[in-house]
């Protein structure tokens, strides 16, 4: 195979002649055989890291740094990286020493050779388009970098929301479908008083809706950039107007709002934004695995358990048990929950890991940030679509336990009162009667008003009996 010379201050080494990428991005692949994960399965951020190329090739054309036919070059390789012709040639490990100088290197050599091609050269010769001189120009891994990180963000965390409704409609349907559907509710685990399958089911349509909101606000966090920063804030080696035109640039590349950092001295060694984010995705993950909890517990049984709904059957449970069926969706959903919170871990130590002018720790942070947004994103359309949706209530089965709870006593406080309420619900303990019997049988209740306090519509809303 055929290869080219190239060279960095360590070097020469020879690179097959096929690929894009040079000498530096060679160095990170021998260095850092880490997760097994690589820049260009990241799509999202190989794309983000192009924008942040084209926006800073615009700004230095406009600044006078970077002549016509070079910019165009440029924007024209960005946009082939963008339109997803080259993600194979972005092959460093997500994880890298660096503080993501490889990541950076990676997306600067391979713009420059596709340029390269387009101005009529070989890959390789950067005396005519260079990844340092022309690709990085006015810039630096540490405020490149994390801009494109945030680029990438923003739009994940759109996604995440797209994820989010489609399970938070899920949850609304069921709602409506179970809203005349009578059951017992519960506090730490023992009976409390009735509701409907349709409150339960509703609240957990809520639940998910409120962290939407979340999410979205989260994104104003990483909105703000650090762009022209470049090394440690202050500036060093670009134009003094450079960092508010290449902020209006990156702005009209990507289309979204982003602007650069009052203080880039702050922004540049600051993490914090990264932390409240994970911090939403905690919050998400919480949230979920709960919910997932409790729709393992209502399907418990089937002959054992509550039984309260039917779970859609989706693989045989057990090797051994004939006819198990377990909730294997709510299960994996649960794990990727888990997995999530500690990612949060890592991303918070990871946070307060760093030193100085600069936090180097960021490639850890942004591979986290990526897993728990995918894994959540996928984990929630899956509990939508091969769970949720095919849930059943079992009707009867949740009448009975409120009829046969001793929990309905409480609705008649108001009415017998606490010491009379007390003293039926232990012998509904002892004997096994129902309250609804021990109260008849007491004569402490005509049979007309005990239906009427008893009634549905009574137990389940504000609602206060009067002493007859």
């Amino acid at each position: 195979m055929a290869t080219r010379k190239e060279h960095d201050f360590i070097g020469e080494l020879d690179i097959n002649d096929d690929v894009y990428y040079g000498i530096q991005t060679f160095r990170a692949l021998e260095n850092f055989n880490i997760t097994n994960h690589r820049l260009g399965e990241y799509t999202i951020f190989v794309d983000s890291l192009a924008k942040v190329k084209k926006a800073a090739a615009l700004a230095n054309n406009e600044l006078g740094l970077l002549d016509d036919r070079l910019k165009d070059a440029i924007c024209a390789a960005c946009d082939d990286v963008i339109a997803g012709k080259y993600y194979d040639q972005f092959v460093v490990d997500m994880i890298q020493g660096g503080a993501g100088t490889s990541t950076n290197m990676n997306a600067n050599e391979v713009i420059a050779n596709i340029a390269l091609e387009k101005l009529g050269y070989k890959k390789g010769e950067y005396q005519y388009c260079h990844p340092n001189d022309h690709i990085n120009l006015s810039q630096s891994t540490n405020d490149a970098y994390p801009t494109a990180l945030r680029v990438a963000l923003y739009d994940r965390l759109e996604g995440m929301t797209r994820s989010m409704k489609i399970l938070q409609e899920s949850f609304a349907k069921k709602a409506e479908e179970f809203k005349n559907v009578l059951k017992m509710g519960r506090t730490q685990l023992q009976d409390a008083v009735p509701m409907t399958l349709g409150q339960e089911f509703g609240t957990f349509a809520l639940m998910v809706e409120k962290d939407i909101e979340r999410v979205m606000e989260s994104r104003n966090w990483i909105a703000m950039i650090n762009l022209g920063g470049t090394a440690i804030g202050t500036g060093i080696n670009s134009h003094p107007d450079y960092r508010k035109i290449v902020e209006k640039k990156l702005q009209e590349v990507t289309g979204n709002p982003f602007v650069t950092a009052s203080d880039l001295i702050e922004a540049t060694q600051s993490t914090g934004a990264y932390v409240q984010v994970s911090g939403v995705l905690k919050r998400v993950a919480v949230k979920l695995s709960k919910i997932c909890n409790d729709l393992r517990l209502l399907s418990s049984g089937p002959r054992a358990g509550l039984n309260e709904i039917n779970l859609p059957k989706m693989q045989p449970g057990s090797s051994i048990m004939p006819g198990k069926v377990n909730p294997v969706i709510p299960e994996v959903v649960n794990q990727v929950c888990f997995a999530v919170i500690g990612n949060d871990i890592t991303i918070t130590m990871a946070a307060e890991g760093g030193q100085l002018q600069l936090n180097v720790f960021e490639p850890v942070i942004a591979y986290k940030l990526f897993e728990s947004i995918i894994m959540l994103n996928r984990a929630m359309e899956t509990l939508a679509r091969k769970c949720v949706d095919g849930i059943s209530a079992n009707e009867q089965v949740c009448k009975d336990f409120v009829l046969g709870s001793i929990g309905i006593v409480t609705a008649l406080n108001p009415v017998i009162g606490y010491e009379n309420s007390a003293s039926i619900a232990k012998e509904s303990l002892q004997t096994g009667r129902s309250v609804y019997e021990i109260v008849l049988s007491r004569g402490l209740l005509k049979k007309e008003d005990l239906d009427e306090i008893l009634s549905p519509q009574n137990m389940i809303s504000p609602h206060l009996a009067k002493k007859k």
